[in-house]
């Protein structure tokens, strides 16, 4: 990607920083911690050494306060190399979010700059096995009792959750009033009755650990409540809608991968006495590909600024980027496969891992589908 003129000088380092962690440090053990499913522990301790864990959080609390644009170029390069640290990279911020903004005086100074450090590492649980698109609709339950909640059910997807110091966990305190009843708990592990479940077996990702936790008679302090009873659905669906971009980030970052690798092979692999990507066949896949990246890029980037401008209700734009990013990372893995033929089949390029890693960007943080369904609302509320 060039330099774009409108990223300021702080953005471009930052991009350029994550960019030399990103092809130095990550990508060589990306093959690796793909097959074997290990946990890319070092990888996370240099992107904390270098500040990039703590970008979103306010300077007060240890970070940098850099902004959403800022994650996506950091988030963008870190995918490019290696998915599984990507996704845990950005769950740090979807489970720090909900204490930047809900978050009491205490339990910001409490573990945001931890979260800055990458001394510790978030999660964000918010589905249930009956509860995915209809995040409402959830049944873990947490019963005030004292000063103790006591919680009882399961939570799944939860990205992260087994190696987490802190997990952000929304659970029903009403079912009776479904939004109006969510309320936020911070869940530290070791907790009497707070089990995590068995890693899920995944298609792709594998570095990233997905589990599901589960709570039998837990007592959470009502000092780890985040915002008041109730308040918890509005604090999901406000992370949500700043994080989505970061999703459309990682989806982009793959997509280039993808791209890059197609080009790179298409000029290697020769046939009928020249390159393959002298045919015009290929030209095209490779223009439409490239065609796309940049678009997803751009509109991931736009969304990304209107967070940072403090425009309010920028959940379509968030949306938008999301899908389009992930259709696109989903299209230039397939299209990469399909270019390097038979070699696109096996383990010993990268491009079969880019294809099976960039299916769940269409899946998690809203379902493509869901997504569809808000944008094309949102026109029936528009006045003619």
């Amino acid at each position: 990607m060039s330099n774009l003129y409108y990223l300021t000088d702080d953005q471009r380092a930052i991009r350029d920083l994550a960019r030399e962690i990103a092809r130095e440090r990550i990508a060589p053990l990306a093959a690796h911690v793909d097959e074997t499913g290990e946990y890319p522990h070092e990888q996370l301790k240099r992107l904390g050494q270098q500040g990039l864990m703590g970008l979103h959080i306010p300077e007060a609390y240890g970070g940098t306060a850099a902004g959403s644009l800022a994650f996506c170029l950091a988030a963008e390069e870190v995918a490019w190399a290696c998915a599984s640290t990507s996704t845990i990279f950005l769950v740090q911020n979807l489970g720090g979010y909900p204490i930047i903004f809900a978050g009491s005086e205490e339990q910001k100074r409490r573990y945001l700059p931890k979260l800055a450090s990458g001394e510790m590492t978030a999660a964000f649980s918010l589905s249930e096995a009956g509860s995915g698109s209809d995040a409402a609709a959830m049944t873990c339950r947490a019963v005030r009792r004292g000063d103790r909640y006591v919680l009882n059910g399961s939570k799944m997807w939860v990205t992260n959750g087994s190696h987490a110091g802190i997990i952000t966990v929304f659970v029903t305190t009403d079912p009776g009033k479904r939004a109006k009843g969510v309320t936020a708990l911070l869940v530290e592990p070791g907790l009497k009755g707070f089990t995590v479940g068995k890693a899920e077996r995944k298609l792709g990702i594998h570095g990233s650990p997905t589990v599901a936790l589960h709570f039998s008679d837990c007592e959470v302090p009502v000092e780890n409540r985040l915002g008041e009873e109730g308040e918890g659905f509005k604090a999901a669906m406000r992370t949500l809608e700043q994080s989505r971009p970061t999703i459309g980030a990682q989806a982009v970052g793959i997509a280039q991968a993808a791209l890059d690798a197609s080009v790179a092979y298409a000029k290697e692999r020769r046939a009928f006495d020249q390159p393959i990507a002298a045919f015009q066949g290929i030209q095209f896949m490779l223009a439409d590909m490239a065609i796309a990246v940049h678009a997803s890029r751009l509109v991931v980037h736009h969304a990304a600024a209107l967070i940072d401008h403090g425009i309010t209700g920028a959940a379509l734009e968030s949306s938008v980027a999301k899908c389009l990013a992930s259709d696109t990372a989903m299209k230039a893995a397939t299209d990469a496969v399909q270019l390097h033929g038979g070699y696109g089949y096996c383990k010993d390029y990268r491009v079969e891992r880019l294809m099976r890693d960039a299916k769940i960007t269409q899946i998690w943080e809203g379902t493509n589908q869901i997504h569809r369904q808000f944008i094309g609302r949102s026109f029936m509320t528009k006045p003619a």
